[in-house]
């Protein structure tokens, strides 16, 4: 792992240790800011209609997510994990289009768009595949290593035949050449 990967990834997961921690321990003011969008995406995402359950279960997410990418263990999975659990925590904790204080509005607004550029973080450490090819190159790979075999057996099986027949051809004139 290089140097920037191993600083890097310990100090994005920070914020998301620590604000799974925070949602473990004090899920209080979270609960009333959830509760519309519970209300809105429980039932049709077969989600529990507790939103503090729910406030839990995303900061235990975050935690052991945010864990994952700080140790560089499935930094990848832990990666998406961290931006799936993201979206949720950035509309229930700063719903700026709903704020009537301009001033309320703008710092809610400046802390979305900090989460966004979490995002966009999280989002590079998913794809990141630390220089070796991803998943989809290789499987790519076997696929095309597979049809070229393929064809070389074709290939060769042709030509096989071919020299098969030319030696029963011989075979055939040499026999006929001991009769004459």
């Amino acid at each position: 792992m290089s140097l920037v990967r191993r600083v890097a990834r310990p100090m994005l997961a920070a914020i998301f240790i620590a604000g799974g921690i925070e949602a473990l321990r004090r899920p209080g003011k979270r609960v009333e800011a959830a509760q519309p969008l519970v209300d809105r995406a429980a039932e049709p995402l077969g989600l529990p209609q507790d939103p503090e359950l729910l406030i839990r279960a995303n900061g235990a997410l975050m935690v052991g997510a945010g864990a994952l990418l700080a140790t560089g263990r499935f930094p990848r999975v832990a990666a998406a994990t961290l931006a799936g659990t993201l979206v949720p925590s950035t509309i229930v904790e700063y719903p700026f289009w709903a704020a009537e204080n301009p001033e309320e509005r703008r710092s809610q607004l400046v802390q979305s768009l900090k989460n966004v550029g979490l995002l966009g973080g999280l989002l590079l450490a998913a794809v990141d595949t630390e220089g070796k090819p991803g998943l989809a190159y290789r499987a790519k790979m076997a696929g095309d290593s597979i049809g070229r075999t393929a064809r070389t057996t074709r290939r060769e099986a042709r030509m096989a035949a071919k020299l098969a027949g030319k030696e029963a051809r011989l075979k055939a004139n040499q026999a006929t050449n001991v009769f004459s």
